[in-house]
């Protein structure tokens, strides 16, 4: 029996809120598990600051991991399985890229990306074809089988099918964290009727159409994923401990560049601060390696890091305000003005943040991101686009939505002894006591 076929002699469980149970039958995928690499993902939230709004939001990248990997797991061995669009001998492959699409991720993913330019799907790529753990299972399925892991992650494979149980506008991804981040959030709006969706799945050349009779599952998913996004991911509180944290960031970066003494040196963030993050570096950090610096650079000298090092450790938060950056322009170089007049640094405590999204698209050939839309299958077999069956679909398919919120620290603008009438002009501009 060849590595890539080898079955463990008993079934391992994994017990699991989201899915009851995540069934591991192959060694190969029991074995990545166990590899250091994926390990680290249990050190690093899956939501990010989203904590310090909705308090159970504690679980893991490793969490929702195991959710794709089951997912995918079902589609193919309960769905796929023996129709003759599906190639079995892409099962494997289907499982393990299930299993490490996220294995790039950093602490505090897409803040941590933003400010020091890294891309988690890029490092993913690299973990699994570099000197790491991960690679050496890999490899022993054959020479050849990282590269082809790393494409179905990457997008660039031509297993168009693969790619899209794992990447597309209804995958096993979004699927399991819609899930999974509803029930430790203890919202209700992400949760859809996924038995139904994966039941009406089927298998195509290039991608898994859907049923035309699960049509409405797939509707609610979409309206699903909608609400999460603006009553979830968006919320304003989580953006705020985001800019918060990006601010620590971008303060720590800028006082090495200005040859400050630390007290408390960040000796895991040098090879950021030069842009020389090596993957062994990037592997040695992780939310607890953050905090610690954090919870550290309180004692700082620096007033500015110290400041906002203690307002995320304590979740002393910034306030916000509606703001329309088009519109208000004047306004934010006002605000500015008055407070540096003010004493307070407006590039650190005047921010203005933004979030946008697309719930649905159709395909728009040239498109800076082309997103693979969701096809129906017809009774007649046809294939039809979702939008153009579903007035729901179609009343928001195209329409971006956007939102900007401006931050600011409310407890130092408050009457006191020093700038009062500065710090009144302030509130006075931006509307509030």
């Amino acid at each position: 029996m060849s590595y890539s076929t080898e079955m463990l002699k008993e079934e391992k469980v994994f017990k699991d809120p989201v899915h009851r149970y995540i069934h591991v039958r192959d060694r190969v995928i029991w074995d990545l598990i166990g590899t250091k690499e994926f390990q680290r993902l249990r050190r690093i939230k899956q939501l990010g600051t989203t904590y310090l709004t909705f308090h159970g939001a504690e679980h893991s990248r490793f969490n929702h991991s195991l959710g794709v990997y089951e997912i995918v797991r079902r589609i193919i061995d309960d769905v796929f399985n023996g129709r003759k669009e599906w190639n079995s001998d892409q099962r494997l492959l289907s499982l393990c890229a299930a299993l490490l699409h996220d294995l790039g991720h950093g602490p505090f993913s897409h803040s941590f990306e933003k400010v020091f330019d890294l891309d988690h799907e890029q490092f993913t790529q690299d973990i699994i074809l570099g000197d790491t753990e991960v690679n050496q299972i890999l490899t022993k399925v054959s020479k050849d089988f990282p590269k082809k892991v790393a494409e179905i992650i990457g997008k660039t494979s031509n297993e168009k099918l693969v790619v899209s149980l794992i990447s597309s506008q209804i995958d096993a991804d979004r699927m399991d964290y819609l899930l999974r981040d509803a029930y430790f959030t203890g919202v209700s709006y992400g949760n859809f009727d996924m038995e139904r969706i994966l039941r009406v799945m089927r298998p195509r050349e290039d991608q898994a159409v859907i049923k035309k009779s699960g049509m409405h599952a797939v509707e609610d998913y979409i309206m699903s994923r909608y609400q999460m996004y603006w009553q979830v991911y968006f919320h304003p509180v989580t953006r705020s401990a985001e800019v918060i944290l990006t601010k620590i960031l971008h303060r720590a970066k800028h006082l090495h560049e200005q040859f400050y003494s630390f007290k408390h040196h960040p000796a895991h963030f040098y090879s950021l601060f030069k842009d020389e993050m090596t993957l062994e570096d990037y592997l040695k950090l992780d939310e607890a390696i953050i905090l610690y610096y954090f919870q550290m650079w309180q004692e700082e000298d620096d007033e500015i890091l110290k400041d906002l090092c203690r307002r995320f450790m304590n979740r002393n938060l910034f306030k916000y305000v509606e703001f329309d950056p088009a519109k208000e322009y004047k306004k934010l170089a006002e605000l500015s003005i008055l407070f540096q007049k003010a004493g307070i640094d407006p590039d650190y405590y005047l921010v203005v943040d933004s979030s946008s999204d697309l719930p649905y698209d159709f395909y728009r050939p040239g498109e800076e991101e082309e997103r693979l839309p969701i096809h129906l299958l017809m009774k007649n077999n046809e294939i039809r686009e979702l939008s153009r069956e579903s007035e729901i679909v179609d009343s928001i398919s195209g329409k971006r939505r956007t939102d900007h919120k401006l931050y600011f620290p409310k407890d130092i603008l408050k009457n006191d002894q020093t700038k009062s009438k500065i710090k009144k002009q302030i509130r006075q501009l931006l509307d509030i006591n």
